[in-house]
């Protein structure tokens, strides 16, 4: 586990960014572990729709535990878990509910701000008390969890035009994130290449964003400084449709 952690910590490079194509399943594990990736990410839309879930903390943290139980007797590589707001807002709760996790197997967590089931983000100062109970959990256990801070500014703000007036505010959140014990910080939806190089000159943490399809490249976000790109539900989603599609060919009327 720990030399698992310090190995997936050391694929976050500025500028040569860690790529993640996010899975589900044990399944989809070894494809991707076949398919030549470095380390494994699960998305929690995807793990949750596997199971006939939807996301927001639906599918019971043990059966999200058996799901990472399974990944990772599958495959060596080290695994990150989607774990959404680790189903408290209570710092104490909250760590305890990663601690399954790691013995599981995982080696890193992305956390989120915004208030599952609910509306609006934590304050910073309540996040910060969350992550900073969780790396004690971990560093209790020794292990150097990879805590990858996701904030939701963006995702809660659709229109692109206004991300510029929530940078600030999101290096801020950054930062205080960081000084709780952060190891990487997500800024999922922000996508336009300017203003995601602008995050990465002010964060201390490798910066995480979500490619979605018609984002630019991955070059373009290497070289806006990113040290971390990921897919999220978009595997799956596409994996669905083509699954459709096949079975729609056999079952359409004639």
């Amino acid at each position: 586990m720990t030399d698992k952690a310090k190995a997936f910590g050391a694929l976050h490079r500025k500028g040569d960014p860690v790529v993640l194509y996010n899975i589900w399943d044990a399944g989809s594990a070894k494809a991707v572990a076949e398919s030549g990736a470095k380390a494994l990410a699960t998305g929690s839309w995807s793990v949750a729709a596997a199971q006939g879930y939807p996301d927001g903390e639906a599918i019971p943290l043990d059966q999200l535990v058996t799901t990472v139980r399974q990944i990772t007797a599958a495959t060596d590589l080290p695994l990150s878990v989607d774990f959404e707001g680790a189903y408290s807002t209570e710092p104490d709760k909250a760590a305890a509910n990663v601690a399954p996790l790691i013995e599981a197997g995982a080696i890193g967590i992305n956390f989120e701000d915004q208030v599952v089931g609910g509306s609006g983000l934590h304050s910073a100062e309540a996040q910060a008390a969350r992550i900073r109970a969780i790396r004690a959990m971990a560093s209790s256990r020794g292990v150097d969890l990879f805590i990858n801070a996701r904030t939701d500014l963006f995702l809660k703000e659709p229109d692109a035009g206004k991300h510029r007036d929530l940078i600030e505010e999101a290096i801020a959140r950054g930062a205080a994130y960081a000084a709780a014990g952060a190891s990487g910080f997500f800024v999922p939806l922000l996508l336009e290449p300017a203003l995601v190089a602008k995050v990465v000159e002010a964060s201390s943490l490798p910066v995480n964003i979500l490619l979605k399809p018609g984002a630019p490249d991955i070059a373009t976000f290497a070289k806006a400084g990113v040290g971390r790109i990921s897919y999220g539900p978009f595997p799956y989603r596409a994996m669905i449709e083509w699954l459709k599609g096949q079975a729609g060919g056999i079952y359409a009327p004639a």
